[in-house]
């Protein structure tokens, strides 16, 4: 555990759910946990006791990407962890892979609605078609996008040109039909109505409308990826929005959680369910604080273009996929300066973006 760590109250320590099984952490409310093939190696999703128009079961929160082990999964989990109640509805925090993958799979199991955010929905839409636009992650549209912000090195280009398939590899549909998630919408999720309502509290810069809930009877946060215990929320500009300031719209969503108790209890997309919310929420604006200070202090020097900050910030190797987000987090650092004012963006003679010290 790292200094930060170790000013969040575990509740559980160390003891988490194996694959296929559940574990309870609130009334009502069971903690999923399935494996994911990346350096982050898993994902946290949740099961919900439910009761929806008359019938009783369960609703999922969050997927899996679509892979066969992750199907095998939620087969074991239907047939020993449901109770013998059938699923009554799927809601998605928001469109990255491991979120919605296999959201169309588990509707069509269930024949449910979907529930999720519009902008969430629509990006999904989007990129499941497999034109490579809206992600970072691979294919023609993403190597011109970090070509254009000093990523020049021919190898890591055609990797990033031969990645045209990543996110329909693991979200190869999305349900052709929905339910809207608003921000202060209210959902009932459970049999009791003094207990069913869950606050949704939208989140930006991660997502296009990222969806957090939030149980005041319980006092329980389901954050996604908006809080995290471990690792900083990735935060990037993508070549659909080159201009965006997704940084600066994710700073202003943590402040959407300061009126939630200090004991709440959060449950997060990716590590393990934790206490201190405000102290989270402290450790990841002093962390952004610190990164654009850098950020500023390597622009003065010279003017410097994402792949430059890319060094300053992050200070490690990374594979093509890791090299990717942090491509696009340099970028989200630099934006937020210089839609702030600090730095001012030019255009070489060589095509590639680079920002200065106003």
């Amino acid at each position: 555990m790292n200094a930060l760590e170790s000013q969040l109250q575990y509740p559980f320590d160390e003891t988490m759910p194996a694959p296929g099984t559940r574990q309870e952490v609130a009334p009502g409310v069971f903690w999923l946990r399935m494996p994911l093939p990346f350096a982050l190696d898993h994902i946290n999703l949740w099961l919900l006791r439910d009761r929806l128009d008359g019938r009783d079961g369960w609703t999922i929160i969050d997927c899996g990407i679509t892979n066969d082990i992750i199907k095998g999964h939620w087969e074991t989990i239907f047939a020993n962890e449901l109770d013998g109640l059938p699923v009554l509805r799927v809601l998605v925090t928001h469109c990255h892979p491991d979120h919605v993958g296999l959201a169309h799979w588990l509707c069509k199991h269930w024949d449910v609605r979907l529930w999720m955010s519009l902008g969430d929905y629509m990006t999904a839409r989007v990129m499941s078609g497999g034109s490579g636009v809206g992600s970072n992650a691979g294919g023609d549209f993403a190597a011109s996008h970090f070509a254009r912000h000093g990523l020049t090195d021919p190898d890591n280009l055609e990797k990033l040109r031969a990645r045209k398939a990543y996110y329909p590899s693991m979200v190869p549909e999305v349900p052709t039909q929905y339910r809207r998630l608003m921000d202060e919408d209210t959902v009932d999720i459970g049999a009791d109505p003094a207990t069913a309502g869950w606050r949704v509290i939208s989140g930006f810069g991660h997502a296009p409308e990222h969806v957090a809930l939030y149980n005041a009877a319980n006092n329980v946060l389901i954050s996604g990826d908006m809080v995290l215990p471990r690792i900083s929320t990735n935060v990037s500009v993508f070549d659909m929005e080159p201009e965006a300031n997704p940084l600066q719209l994710y700073l202003d969503s943590l402040d959407k959680y300061e009126d939630l108790p200090a004991d709440v209890l959060i449950l997060p997309s990716h590590g393990r369910p934790f206490r201190n919310l405000h102290t989270r929420i402290r450790q990841l604006q002093e962390h952004h604080v610190d990164r654009l200070a850098e950020t500023l202090a390597a622009c003065a020097e010279k003017p410097c273009h994402a792949h430059d900050i890319v060094g300053v910030i992050f200070r490690r190797q990374f594979d093509i996929h890791q090299l990717t987000f942090a491509m696009g987090e340099a970028l989200a650092h630099l934006h937020a300066l210089w839609h702030r004012g600090q730095l001012v963006r030019e255009c070489g003679d060589d095509g590639i973006v680079r920002f200065r010290a106003a």
